[in-house]
């Protein structure tokens, strides 16, 4: 192991600092630089469409780690940095303070808001939701009696909506969809979504688009399909995200599927860079595939992998990617595949609510999801099915 060695992640959320205290805790001992855009150290995005947009937790509860953890281990994070440009041939992160040159390199880069192309939709004042700054924007905005659009059904999109009307907003949400997630998760979990968010008082606008946005009386007014306007005092896209992959492409690394391709330990196609998170397309062992997911846990995961080889040992990527929704009280658990499904069979179950259930996904008679809501025996159990192969239950 070299002492002497530098290694520079670029990135400040779950990959890059998951790399970081992977590498120390695998007894790495070189120097660690951490290279954020944001203001911040590290710290929990999940909330901001949950229980700190609803004023649940405060900005002291969000940091991944404490300032005094990066000390003690010997980790510079060098926040409010980024990064212009990779240059693999003399091997330097270049940034508005100047080069830093590296030995190794972990892109940690992360994902940004899409903004949809209608016309209005530039305007600053309309909303998107990634970083502590979004999610304090529009807390400061939504209170009792406000009123507010939500343009998109996924996950952010319902999340949030959830959110604004337990702060007491009139909450109108709008979605090409016909049903909230049914093109991901199929019909039956859409028509749960769907009465989950109308029982929490979010007004529903399904398969429609948004045709324009207009300032109107200090507020906006947003045009959907068949004329309808809607009004409101604030505008939030929840519609996607884009992976940060402009640093690799234009370092000549491979890129596919909208990802940079990666093996299971995390090295990409060039000597000396790794990459992690929402920006990989990474082989999976278990799948025997590569897999382009966008999950939190997910690039906790790859960071740890990253981490542990930096540091002389060996990991790969073998488990099958998950995630949590929590939209109020109501909680999705999710193992599964990239890749799509032929198959869903949906099994109601008594529960706590009286509306548990799980769902289970099979692509050619192959078990390649699981999805359950307060069960979570099948959603335990469900993840080795998929990890092995196992025949759709």
């Amino acid at each position: 192991m070299n002492l002497n060695e530098r290694i520079v992640i670029v990135g400040g959320g779950p990959g890059g600092l998951s790399a970081a205290q992977a590498y120390r805790e695998a007894g790495g001992r070189g120097e660690v630089i951490l290279l954020s855009a944001e203001s911040y150290l590290p710290y929990e995005r999940p909330p901001l469409t949950k229980e700190f947009l609803r004023g649940e937790v405060g900005r002291d509860e969000l940091p991944m780690q404490e300032a005094a953890w990066f000390e003690e281990n010997n980790v510079e994070p060098r926040i409010a940095t980024t990064v212009n440009a990779l240059d693999r041939e003399r091997r330097v992160l270049e940034t508005e303070d100047g080069d830093v040159p590296y030995d190794t390199c972990v892109l940690a880069t992360g994902s940004e808001p899409i903004r949809i192309p209608v016309p209005g939709g530039e305007d600053p004042d309309i909303l998107v939701m990634r970083t502590i700054e979004n999610s304090e924007r529009l807390k400061s905005r939504v209170g009792e009696g406000s009123t507010v659009v939500v343009v998109g059904s996924g996950f952010i999109g319902c999340e949030a909506a959830v959110s604004l009307s337990m702060r007491g907003a009139r909450v109108t949400l709008v979605s090409q969809e016909e049903g909230p997630q049914k093109q991901r998760l199929g019909e039956d979990v859409a028509r749960r979504i769907e009465g989950w968010l109308e029982g929490y008082g979010v007004d529903l606008r399904l398969g429609t688009n948004v045709e324009g946005i207009e300032r109107r009386d200090g507020g906006f007014e947003v045009a959907v399909g068949g004329g309808e306007t809607v009004s409101a005092g604030t505008v939030l896209f929840g519609t996607g995200v884009s992976p940060r992959t402009r640093l690799a492409r234009e370092a000549g690394l491979e890129i596919e599927e909208g990802g940079v391709v990666t093996d299971s330990s995390m090295r990409t196609s060039a000597p000396g860079i790794f990459a992690v998170g929402d920006i990989v397309y990474a082989m999976n062992e278990s799948a025997g595939r590569r897999q382009k997911v966008e999950h939190w846990g997910d690039a906790l995961t790859h960071g740890r992998i990253a981490g542990t080889v930096l540091a002389g040992g060996e990991a790969s990527w073998d488990s099958a990617p998950g995630f949590w929704s929590v939209m109020g009280e109501k909680t999705l658990k999710y193992w599964a595949w990239s890749g799509g499904w032929d198959e869903a069979r949906f099994v109601d179950k008594d529960g706590p609510d009286g509306e548990a259930f799980t769902v289970w996904y099979g692509k050619e008679g192959v078990c390649v999801g699981v999805l359950a809501h307060n069960v979570d025996e099948d959603y335990n159990n469900g993840r080795e099915l998929v990890e092995q192969k196992s025949p759709l239950p």
